[in-house]
Order: C-alpha cells, then structure tokens, then sequence
C-alpha cells in the first residue's frame, strides 16, 4: 500500500502487526467516533489497557511484533474508526528504521496488505494505518502520519487524558523550608517531620509562569485569533472541525518613501510524506480540481486591503493532501525589508468573517517568506501555523523545498 490508499476487508476480524527490522515498537489502538475523538480514555487500547470493546490488544513478548486486533462486528457501532499507532520501546525518533504494518485476517493469518512509511526522520510515534467504516462497509487505509511529541501527541490529539508523570518528592532529611516570615506565629511540625521542620510562611502561592511566547495551541470558539510567530489555532468551532471553504488573504504595503512592490502569493499543496503535489499561483490560478483558487496577480501592493488571496474548499480537497503551505515573493527581487505592513489572513469564505490574522514584523533583506501553514491533522480538523520564516527565492517553485522542511 501507498500512504492514503484503502483495501476493501473481506473478513470480520482483521489483525495489524506493525514490525521494525531494528528496533521493537510499542503498537497502541484508539477507537475513534466521526469528529476524531475518543468517547473516553476506555478507547484507548494499548499494552497497560489490552481489550477495549472489538479491538484488543497482543504483546509480541519480544520475539514477535504487537498486534491490534479489530473485530469489526464488535465495535460499536458510534465507533467510525480504529487507528493504529506506533512508537519505539524506550522512545527515540524514527530515523532510519523502517516499520511495517501487515494486516492480516485474524482467524487464518492470511495477509490482507502491508504498508511501509518511508522517508521518517524527526517523528517518535506514527499513526500508521486506520481500520474504518465506509458505506456499512469495513476498510483498512495506509496512513503514516508521523508525530514529534510521542505517543502521548497522540492520545492527546485524539482525546485521550494523558497525565505527565509527578515530579519525585525530596526526601526528608534534605528538606530545607525558608524561615517563617516576620511576624508570623510558628505552628507545631507534623507528626513525622524531621525535628529541623520550620513551616512554610502563611503566603499565596505564586503565580505560574507565563507562556513562553508562540507556545500554544487556541481554537475558533471564541472569535477572531490574532498569531505570533510560531504559535498554532486549531480551526475547530464548537468542537466540530471547520470544513467549510476559507480564503486566505495576502497583503503588504510599500516601506515609507519606497516604490511600488510587486509580491505573488501563493499556496503549495503537500501529501503525508512531505511529496510535492501542485503549487498555486499566479501563472496556475486554479488546483486540484478546483478545490484551491488564487485570485491573480497584483503588480503594486497599493490599495488597503488583502492585495491577493487564495481560496481553499477544505472539504473538497483530495484526501491525499495533508498539507498546505503560503508563501509570498518578491518577483522583482526587491527585499522584505522594503515592504511594510505584511499580514496574512484566514477568513470564512462564505460569510467574509476573519477567523485568523498574523502581522509579520521584522522583515529581513530577502525575497521569500513562508507565511503560514494549513496541517490537516488525523482527527479530521487543520490547524493553521504562524511561520514567518525568510528565504532566497523569486518564485514560488523554490519555494516548495524549504515549505517541505517546514511542514
């Protein structure tokens, strides 16, 4: 199989056994209804939590590989999907390893299909391929999705409460409170305490530190979302993934005393492996059977307003695209550093209500900015990302290497 294909299953109860020829992997199920989520942490079946209802879970005891087993007749029937993940014993990324997964029929170890990712590098846990419903039938599709903050990215992404570990306490003898503070009465240590115990001052605790800035992830719940470099929104609206169509809106302004500048925005279309799939812009104004559409060039920047925009139907993008990436060039080859006031923004296409915007400030004496990113995510929903980074390139065909390193 190929990232994105599906196999019709012929059989009820399918196993998937995901393998690597130099490492052993640790295989997890999520049980998923159809907005992506699951209906609590008992859909989450991995070696801790081995059965959950139709899908369980077989150690391969270190000489074989993990095995998720999915007895569709058994899954729920508010269930639309089972994925299966994977990452390595002990953690570490993927680079360098090739994991398979082969799925075969539970009941006589016939093989169904196998799907290796390739390509991996940086990711530590993958979404690797997802048994699902279509039409009151079942299908397993290759997916390969990879995730750099673990398994525990993943079961957060889906829904599931992953609590981090507690810090160890210190012990006893080591513990050194402050002196009370001035003017405070001193209370009786604990029972137990060492017989150093000096209680702690009768003081509010302190406020939690700040956010480091561009952590963090916000969604649309409560209006309009203005970014920072790097930070992240999830284009969720009251819990449901926003498929409608969205336009993105490019704009810029001449520096103070400059000539006129002539920008070309536009969006480069990615599938699961980071592979190039089309490039919208001003000389191909329409992709993907019409499901992404640029508005044509704008020679000037003069004018308030968006100077160019792109209009992406969400739902009506081909599932093999996960990714998509905006970019601004200087055609001319005049540098960032002479443009003023740049931004980006995400509107509702249908009711022209601006969802997201970011202001780049501090622009550097280059000719191409990738702008920001649109990351379908395996729940279903996208999550736009503030970029903002600078690179040496007129076109927007050199733009689709760095874009991909990016994603």
């Amino acid at each position: 199989m190929t990232p994105g294909s599906n196999v019709p299953l012929s059989v009820p109860r399918v196993a998937v056994d995901v393998a690597a020829t130099s490492a052993r992997l640790d295989v997890s199920g999520l049980l998923l209804t159809g907005d992506g989520k699951v209906r609590s942490d008992d859909d989450f079946v991995f070696y801790n939590q081995p059965q959950g209802p139709g899908v369980s879970h077989r150690s391969g005891g270190g000489s074989g590989p993990d095995s998720i087993t999915v007895d569709t007749a058994a899954v729920p029937a508010g269930i639309e999907k089972v994925v299966v993940t994977a990452s390595l014993d002990g953690g570490g990324p993927f680079a360098g390893t090739m994991p398979t997964a082969t799925v075969r029929s539970a009941d006589d170890g016939s093989v169904i299909a196998t799907f290796t990712p390739t390509g991996l590098g940086p990711e530590t846990a993958l979404v690797v391929v997802e048994v699902y419903r279509r039409g009151g039938a079942w299908k397993v599709r290759a997916v390969g999705q990879g995730y750099a903050n673990g398994l525990g990215g993943i079961a957060s992404d889906f829904g599931v409460n992953v609590e981090e570990p507690a810090a160890p306490a210190a012990p006893a003898a080591a513990f050194t409170p402050p002196p009370p503070a001035p003017g405070l009465p001193s209370a009786p240590p604990p029972s137990g305490a060492p017989a150093a115990y000096l209680p702690p001052p009768s003081a509010p605790p302190a406020a939690p530190p700040a956010p480091a800035p561009g952590a963090g992830k916000v969604n649309l719940d409560k209006g309009r979302v203005s970014l920072r470099k790097n930070e992240t929104v999830s284009l969720v609206k009251a819990g449901k993934p926003f498929l409608s169509s969205v336009r993105m809106g490019l704009g810029w302004e001449p520096a103070f005393g400059g000539r006129d500048i002539d920008l070309d925005a536009s969006v480069i279309a990615y599938g699961p492996q980071r592979n190039h799939i089309a490039t919208c812009y001003f000389g191909k104004l329409s992709i993907l059977n019409g499901a992404v559409q640029h508005s044509g060039d704008n020679l000037t920047g003069a004018g308030s307003g968006d100077d160019e925009t792109i209009t992406v139907h969400l739902g009506g993008l081909p599932p093999e695209v996960t990714g998509l990436v905006f970019t601004v060039n200087s055609y001319s080859g005049q540098k960032f550093n002479k443009v003023a006031k740049a931004y980006c923004r995400l509107l509702d296409a249908g009711t022209g209500e601006e969802l997201v915007r970011f202001d780049l400030t501090g622009s550097e004496p280059r000719t191409g900015v990738l702008m920001a990113k649109l990351i379908k995510q395996f729940s279903g929903e996208w999550e736009m990302t503030a970029m903002g980074d600078f690179i040496d390139s007129r076109t927007a065909k050199g733009m689709v290497r760095p874009a991909s390193a990016a994603l």
